[in-house]
């Protein structure tokens, strides 16, 4: 199962671009209501490795599930 990315927890520092084997990482559209960046998961090409999650230093950010209610894409 793909890991989500918690697009109100993200600060869009991006770790988890830089370290994806997949390249499944895109930066979403705007600002979170944080007022920062975030980034967003493709659950189609997401391998579910688990890298993501080691590398953000964000506590949260990154959850080993698919919850699309918590990860938009825009």
């Amino acid at each position: 199962m793909p890991h989500t990315i918690v697009s109100e927890v993200c600060e869009g520092i991006a770790d988890c671009v830089d370290a994806c084997p997949v390249a499944c990482i895109d930066q979403g559209n705007g600002k979170n209501n944080k007022g920062t960046d975030f980034y967003m998961i493709n659950f189609d090409t997401c391998i579910d490795c688990g890298i993501c999650l080691q590398v953000c230093p964000v506590e949260g950010a990154i959850l080993a599930e698919e919850r699309p209610d918590l990860q938009k894409s825009s």
